[in-house]
């Protein structure tokens, strides 16, 4: 089957229930979405398709339609995604296993609302878990990358 992915098309031989996650990572050699929780809870694996933020681990490869954007495909070259590069001003990871999932939810919200207040920031982020705890820093850049966003 074909799959657009970061704005490429890839041939994949997959049996069509496998799931998105394990067909980037292990078929496409695409890292950066990650296995967490397995049953679509923690956030780790999320990936945007059509610009909607979808839960891999538990998306049958076959039933995939629209453009896949995993965080692998945010930057533009060597430029950071508005989002990416608030990520790194606010220091925002400490393992940073949740945050390729993290980041790719932060851009659907900015997306939709490109202005959020600390509620819908808490509520869009809410099913993508971090261990760390490191929510006020997430929550920090946010709103770097919308204001960074809105001065563009």
């Amino acid at each position: 089957m074909n799959l657009s992915v970061n704005g490429q098309t890839i041939d994949i031989d997959a049996d069509p229930q496998m799931p998105l996650l394990w067909a980037l990572r292990d078929l496409a050699g695409i890292k950066g979405p990650k296995f967490g929780c397995g049953i679509a809870m923690c956030g780790a694996c999320t990936v945007l398709i059509d610009g909607e933020p979808q839960r891999s681990c538990t998306l049958p490869v076959g039933s995939v339609e629209g453009q896949v954007t995993t965080i692998d495909g945010l930057a533009n070259g060597e430029a950071l995604h508005p989002v990416q590069a608030a990520w790194v001003a606010e220091q925002v990871p400490q393992c940073g296993y949740c945050q390729s999932g993290q980041i790719m939810s932060a851009v659907a919200l900015l997306r939709d609302n490109p202005n959020p207040t600390d509620t819908d920031i808490d509520g869009a982020m809410a099913d993508n878990l971090c261990r760390c705890g490191s929510y006020p820093q997430i929550r920090a850049a946010i709103k770097r990358a919308a204001k960074s966003q809105s001065e563009t």
